[in-house]
C-alpha cells in the first residue's frame, strides 16, 4: 500500500509543478491544464449565479487568482504528504519516538515547505532528508513565482483598463469613435491616436497570452471593459478600411498595423476557451457618419465588403458576450 502512496504523491507533484511552470513561465502556452479548467469553472459558476455587470462578476478575477494559488499550495502539500506516507518510518517524532500519524505528516510537510522546521519531526535517513530539501525547494519556488505572478497580473489589469478608457473616451460606438477624429476634411488627425492605441493593444494581446486569467477580470463599468473597447476600435477600423474613401483616411500603414493588433488580441481568446459567436454582430451604421458630413461608400458596397470580416467579427462578439457585456452598437438602444 505504501508504494501506492508514493506513486500518487509523485503524480500529484508532477501535475502541480507542470501547471505552475506552464502558467507562470510559458508565455505562449496560456494557463496550465489544471488552472485553465479551474478558471473556466469558477467563471461559469459566477456567470450562472450573478446578474450581468454585478459586483460578483467584478470579483471573478481575484477569486480565480486566489483559487489558483490555493490549488497549487494544496496539491503541493497533499503530494508531498503522500510521498512521505509511502516510506515506512520516513519521519520520526522527536518527542516520543512514536509512529507519525497523517496529521503529523501534513504538519511536517506544511512547515517544511514554508519554514526550516521546528524540531518536532525529523526525516529518517538520507533519502528522506533529500525529500525534505526538495519539499522546502518547492515551497520557495511557489512563493517566488506566486508573488511575481500576482504583481504581474495586477499591473496587466491596470493596463487593460487604461487601454479601455483610452478607446471609450473617444466614443462608446465605432461611429462615435470615428466622428471624434474627423477634422471636417479628413482623418489625418487620427494618426497619433492610432499609433498609441496600436502599441497599447499589442501590449494587451501579449499580456493576455502570458496571463489568460486577464480574460476573467470583469469591469463593473462599460468604459473600462477592454473587450468592448477592442470591439469599438476594430469596428472603427473596419469603417475606415471599407466604409470611407481612401483619400479621407489616416495613414494607411497605421490603420493596417492597428488592424493587425486586433487580430493578435483575438488569437488570445483560444486560451480562454472562447469560441466565435454563431452569427456576426450588427454592422456599423454609415448613416451616423453621414450625419457629420463624413463621406462614405454606398451601403450595399460596405455590406458586401465586410463579409470577409465575418469570422473576426464573430470572435469579437464572443469576447464581448463572454465578458458579460453587450455589443457596443446596442449601448444606446
Amino acid at each position: 500500500m505504501t508504494i501506492l502512496y508514493t506513486i500518487l504523491g509523485i503524480v500529484l507533484l508532477v501535475a502541480v509543478v507542470v501547471d505552475i511552470l506552464w502558467t507562470t513561465l510559458w508565455v505562449d502556452g496560456g494557463a496550465g491544464p489544471l488552472s485553465s479548467r479551474l478558471s473556466n469553472g469558477i467563471w461559469n459558476l459566477l456567470r450562472t449565479v450573478s446578474s450581468r455587470h454585478s459586483r460578483g462578476l467584478s470579483l471573478a478575477g481575484p477569486i480565480i487568482l486566489i483559487s489558483s494559488l490555493m490549488m497549487w499550495i494544496g496539491l503541493l502539500w497533499i503530494g508531498w504528504t503522500f510521498v512521505f506516507a509511502g516510506g515506512e518510518n520516513a519521519i520520526i517524532d522527536t518527542r516520543d519516538g512514536g509512529p507519525v500519524t497523517w496529521t503529523g505528516r501534513l504538519y511536517y510537510v506544511a512547515y517544511t515547505m514554508f519554514t526550516d522546521g521546528n524540531g518536532d519531526f525529523t526525516p529518517n535517513g538520507g533519502v528522506w532528508q533529500m525529500a525534505s530539501s526538495f519539499t522546502t525547494g518547492s515551497g520557495m519556488l511557489f512563493a517566488t513565482l506566486g508573488v511575481s505572478y500576482i504583481l504581474s497580473i495586477l499591473g496587466a489589469v491596470a493596463d487593460k483598463r487604461a487601454f479601455a478608457n483610452s478607446v471609450t473616451g473617444l466614443g462608446m460606438r465605432s461611429e462615435e469613435f470615428l466622428r471624434s477624429g474627423w477634422n471636417g476634411e479628413n482623418f489625418n488627425d487620427f494618426d497619433d491616436v492610432l499609433d498609441t492605441l496600436s502599441a497599447d493593444l499589442n501590449m494587451l494581446a501579449e499580456q493576455h497570452k502570458s496571463y489568460p486569467i486577464l480574460h476573467y477580470y470583469h469591469s463593473e463599468g462599460e468604459d473600462e471593459a477592454s473587450p468592448m473597447a477592442v470591439a469599438i476600435l476594430s469596428e472603427a477600423l473596419t469603417l475606415l478600411h471599407y466604409g470611407v474613401p481612401d483619400e479621407k483616411c489616416p495613414n494607411g500603414a497605421l490603420v493596417e498595423t492597428t488592424r493587425s493588433s486586433t487580430k493578435d488580441y483575438l488569437q488570445t481568446l483560444d486560451n480562454a476557451f472562447i469560441e466565435p459567436a454563431e452569427q456576426a454582430p450588427p454592422a456599423p451604421d454609415l448613416d451616423r457618419l453621414r450625419e457629420t458630413d463624413i463621406p462614405t461608400v454606398a451601403d450595399e458596397d460596405f455590406a458586401e465588403a465586410i463579409q470577409e470580416m465575418d469570422e473576426s467579427r464573430r470572435k469579437l462578439l464572443a469576447a464581448v458576450e463572454a465578458d458579460a457585456w453587450y455589443w457596443p452598437s446596442e449601448s444606446d438602444e
